[in-house]
């Protein structure tokens, strides 16, 4: 009799997890660029400083999604860990949605903020992730049913 296949020792959503972080940080290394001319040519140093705020607050959004799917697999490991699953990855959400909030508490009317340039990195952050995300998902060779292990097939005699 022979025995089942052990499950991969990663997730397999760990290499795509890893793509969608290294293609988003070239994808915010190019918004910090192109935001900061823009931000300069807007208004100086003020407008650079906006623009590199504003990317650097994409990039840590991002990477509180990456992080806590990666936290999320390395918790939930069996079934009856699938609630912790779920529930890291929408307290993920609910601290990107409250650091957002405060940062545009903390952030709103200072003389060394160009709002504009702000908000156009925020908003080019967020789309290029998603497009980010959308490329690597659609170009990742994962099956349909990961991780699952099959019992072993009848032998013929």
């Amino acid at each position: 009799m022979t025995s089942a296949t052990p499950p991969p020792a990663q997730a397999t959503s760990i290499p795509v997890l890893r793509r969608i972080l290294i293609y988003g940080g070239w994808v915010a290394l190019g918004i910090a660029v192109v935001g900061s001319v823009i931000g300069y040519f807007v208004d100086g140093g003020t407008g650079v400083l906006s623009a590199l705020i504003g990317t650097i607050m994409s990039v840590a959004f991002m990477g509180i999604t990456a992080g806590s799917i990666l936290l999320a697999n390395r918790v939930a490991g069996n079934e009856s860990a699938i609630g912790g699953f779920f529930g890291i990855i929408m307290g993920g959400w609910l601290l990107k949605f409250v650091v957002f909030l405060v940062l545009l508490f903390v952030l709103q009317d200072r003389a060394w903020i160009e709002p504009m340039v702000l908000f156009l990195c925020i908003i080019a952050g967020v789309v290029g992730s998603l497009v980010v995300d959308a490329v690597v998902v659609m170009k990742s060779r994962m099956p349909y049913a990961s991780d699952v292990v099959l019992p072993p097939a009848p032998v013929d005699e």
